[in-house]
């Protein structure tokens, strides 16, 4: 029993582990369901892309356990462990019921709680701004009351809409089709009539919120220094990176499956991950080596890749050679230009990107320049302090010499 007058302290550092230890067995626990799933559907129809989601509900859950272990008051790190939750059982759940309603006819427990969670998968993405919006410290920006208030309406009216359908679908003889999806979901009738213009409406102001909250952490990052500034890089790489690979497959409808079911789930954990090493402040300064790492190697392959493309297509066609020959003349040019075009694009990645280690090379490289013409152990010794002190920043240098 409680001792009167204390209060249970549901977010605390214990509550985050029992939570942690949930989300994170969770998605084990429903690879038995994908297997037979995959069994029955031996055809190819079906539920699927399944695997990689999970894997990606688990990095929600790791990073999500971390965090509200060590800032238990921070709702960022359960608002992860609830995106991981939404996530797993929103992809499981109409597995299930596709396994227990299309393939075993109703014959299988708690088929109606697969059903129910049908579009639970749409709730963690839900979550995803009011993550972003409240990083890093969990403290919601000025002027934000009223939009976030409006912004958790609109979900809770989804949410809403969808139990709704899933509940009409259950008062029929089959709940899910062939594919797994409730059955009315596309086109809502009767007393479901208001669900489907709702959603289209609230669609678009989860688009308008996200961009509202991305705009919000600009504007923090123009305005933020040392520490905080960093912390915003970080969210700013992981986002960058899930939001292109995003719009890549809504853009690029006739994507193969790979990029969708694979190359997507992978970038949306780089949110999470970035999210927690800027909560937790871990190695923060070297987020400026890791963006102009990965722009300029992403930079070069691109470029390799269409010159690549072009000695092939000019050997071939225009120079008539065969086609092994063109591959490997393409190759080896291709690996010629590698390293110079890697030390051009990375200088010029780093001047903009990673300001600090472009200046720090340039200082080493005029005191080099320098020490050439020098002679006297004086002017030798206070122009490499001042050189070690621009380039490494200490807090402090001292040069000792031998008599």
């Amino acid at each position: 029993m409680t001792a009167p007058g204390r209060r249970i302290r549901w977010a605390s550092p214990r509550t985050a582990g029992v939570v942690g230890v949930v989300a994170l067995l969770t998605p084990f626990a429903t690879i038995p369901i994908t297997i037979l799933v995959d069994r029955a559907t031996s055809s190819g129809s079906g539920p699927s892309g399944v695997g990689l989601f999970l894997a990606f509900a688990v990095v929600f859950a790791a990073v999500g356990v971390v965090v509200a272990r060590r800032e238990p008051r921070n709702p960022i790190g359960w608002l992860l462990l609830g995106a991981s939750l939404a996530m797993t059982f929103g992809t499981a759940g109409p597995e299930y019921a596709y396994l227990d309603y299309t393939v075993h006819h109703g014959r299988l427990p708690l088929g109606a709680i697969g059903v129910l969670l049908n579009q639970g998968w749409v709730y963690s993405f839900m979550l995803v701004p009011l993550i972003v919006l409240l990083f890093p410290d969990g403290r919601l920006p000025a002027r934000w009351r009223w939009p976030l208030r409006a912004y958790l309406c609109a979900v809770v009216v989804y949410v809403a809409g969808t139990l709704q359908v899933a509940v009409i679908a259950l008062s029929l003889r089959h709940p899910v089709d062939s594919d797994g999806n409730l059955a009315g979901a596309s086109h809502p009738h009767g007393s479901a009539a208001w669900i489907g213009p709702s959603q289209h409406a609230i669609t678009v102001f989860f688009g308008v919120f996200c961009v509202a909250t991305i705009v919000a952490q600009v504007v923090s990052f123009r305005r933020a220094s040392g520490e905080r500034r960093q912390q915003l890089k970080w969210l700013g790489a992981g986002g960058a990176v899930a939001i292109a690979v995003l719009l890549v497959t809504i853009i690029w409808s006739s994507a193969p499956s790979f990029v969708g079911n694979v190359l997507l789930p992978i970038a949306l954990m780089a949110l999470p991950l970035s999210i927690g090493v800027g909560i937790l402040k871990y190695r923060l300064y070297e987020i400026d080596r890791l963006v102009s790492r990965t722009l300029a190697y992403a930079i070069l392959t691109g470029l390799l890749v269409g010159v690549f493309i072009g000695l092939v297509a000019l050997s071939t066609d225009t120079l008539a050679l065969s086609g092994r020959v063109g591959v490997a003349a393409s190759t080896l040019a291709a690996a010629a230009l590698f390293n110079p075009l890697r030390v051009r694009i990375q200088r010029l990645v780093d001047r903009r990107f990673n300001r600090a280690r472009y200046d720090a090379e340039a200082t080493v490289a005029a005191f080099t320049a320098r020490l050439r013409d020098a002679v006297e152990i004086d002017a030798i010794r206070t122009d490499l302090l001042d050189a070690v002190t621009r380039a490494v920043e200490p807090s402090h240098v001292s040069v000792w010499i031998k008599p």
